[in-house]
């Protein structure tokens, strides 16, 4: 599947989401960009990421102040080719994928650790 095939299907998705948030969440995930890769790169991933990562948080959650602790501006990345191979490349499941680690990368944004994404079934 071409990666301009996967990237419509997860903005799709992603938009979808967003508009079944509540109005509040809805708001700060409006705030948030998601970029779109095909693999993470070796400047992604560095030494604490394994390369099969489906996606991954960068910058201040919604409520510190950015630029405090960290210089880059918060946003969500996802990583296609992995979320399709997570999918054994099932386009139903690969949407489920997107899914999932959207809401789970945006609850980082929100200020969520593991525990309360594991709470609320996104880890």
């Amino acid at each position: 599947m071409s990666i301009s095939r996967l990237t419509a299907e997860a903005e799709k998705v992603v938009a979808d989401v967003q508009k079944r948030l509540p109005p509040d969440i809805r708001a700060l995930a409006g705030k948030v960009p998601v970029v779109f890769y095909d693999w993470p790169t070796e400047e992604i991933l560095g030494d604490e990421f394994d390369p099969d990562i489906l996606g991954m948080f960068v910058g201040e959650a919604h409520d510190v102040t950015e630029g405090l602790t960290n210089a880059v501006p918060s946003h969500i990345l996802l990583f296609l080719e992995n979320i399709l191979d997570e999918a054994e490349g099932d386009l139903g499941t690969y949407r489920k994928e997107v899914r999932v680690t959207y809401l789970h990368e945006l609850g980082h944004y929100l200020g969520w650790d593991e525990d309360d994404l594991d709470e609320r079934g996104l880890a």
